[in-house]
């Protein structure tokens, strides 16, 4: 009997020391849980919590650039990537409420792009935003880049057509210059405006990549007309390629800025009369009777507007 006793006991006992064990286990298993949420700041919910309603924003953003801020430790919003652009979001996880989160969105353009500067300040494409016609007119950084549409591709990975939809969107009178017989091929989306444009703004006027013709920017394509010649023509080393043609579209070959090269030529080449031979030209003495049909089409003789390695008048 009192060996019975004893191993009842004993029984009692190991499941005793069962139960401790299992019950130790668990608060191990629950603590072990609460240790993210014990990291984040006071405020913060975590981007697991935004997902739980978002959940379409959140898988579209999860191929986002962005997303990368949930593993990145140098940026200070590991885990909370969605929080890093919308602020805490813990008082919003409770009451549901619109008003206790934050919508770059809906900020006014100065606010918003100070959350986008937060990060992309020291970027190179973003000098010049505070000179940039963009910043003067209130065009904040989420008028062109939605963060969570179209499965998170940036503007840029969906190709030159989708640039230029966007762009077109506002600069209708540049996109209808481009309809014109005459123009860059960007309806046919071999090229995207920023090709020529920088759209985060430079100290330039029309936010342009370059400054003038000898700088690169129509060079980039155009790479014959760069010289250096041993004959320069003045305006494509002092002017801009503007100066004799338009830059979006034209109806004139060419996309000159008037119907004939000659018209072109006259607004620098005036057409002065000689005192001897009456003959219309520009310096004395001149021999280009512009009456003439022969004298109507300057490139005919002068070849190499751009400029020549080995005529000084430009012939060839």
């Amino acid at each position: 009997m009192a060996r019975a006793l004893h191993s009842r006991l004993g029984k009692s006992m190991r499941n005793i020391r069962s139960g401790i064990l299992v019950l130790l286990a668990g608060c191990v298993l629950v603590k072990g849980q609460d240790a993210p949420a014990s990291k984040l700041p006071a405020g913060y919910a975590g981007s697991e919590a935004c997902g739980l309603c978002h959940e379409d924003i959140s898988k579209a953003f999860a191929s986002t650039p962005h997303h990368g801020l949930d593993t990145n430790k140098k940026r200070g919003f590991e885990g909370r990537s969605c929080e890093a652009c919308h602020g805490p979001a813990q008082k919003h996880t409770e009451s549901a409420s619109a008003e206790d989160i934050r919508n770059p969105g809906k900020l006014a353009a100065a606010a918003a792009d100070k959350i986008c500067m937060s990060c992309h300040l020291n970027e190179p494409t973003h000098v010049g935003r505070l000179q940039s016609s963009h910043a003067k007119d209130q065009v904040s950084c989420t008028s062109c880049h939605k963060v969570h549409a179209e499965g998170g591709k940036q503007l840029v990975q969906r190709g030159a057509q989708a640039i230029n939809a966007q762009c077109a969107s506002c600069h209708t009178n540049a996109w209808a210059q481009f309809q014109k017989p005459f123009h860059h091929r960007l309806p046919e989306g071999a090229m995207s405006c920023v090709d020529c444009h920088n759209p985060h703004g430079t100290t330039r006027p029309g936010n342009t990549n370059f400054f003038a013709a000898n700088e690169p920017g129509c060079f980039s394509c155009h790479g014959d007309k760069r010289g250096p010649f041993m004959y320069e023509h003045a305006p494509v080393r002092f002017e801009a390629c503007s100066t004799c043609h338009e830059t979006h579209g034209s109806t004139n070959p060419r996309m000159l800025v008037r119907q004939e090269v000659r018209l072109v030529c006259l607004e620098c080449h005036s057409n002065l009369p000689t005192v001897k031979t009456g003959a219309l030209g520009t310096v004395p003495p001149a021999f280009h009777d512009l009456r003439s049909p022969r004298f109507q089409n300057c490139t005919v003789c002068h070849q190499k507007i751009h400029g020549s390695h080995v005529d000084r008048n430009l012939l060839k």
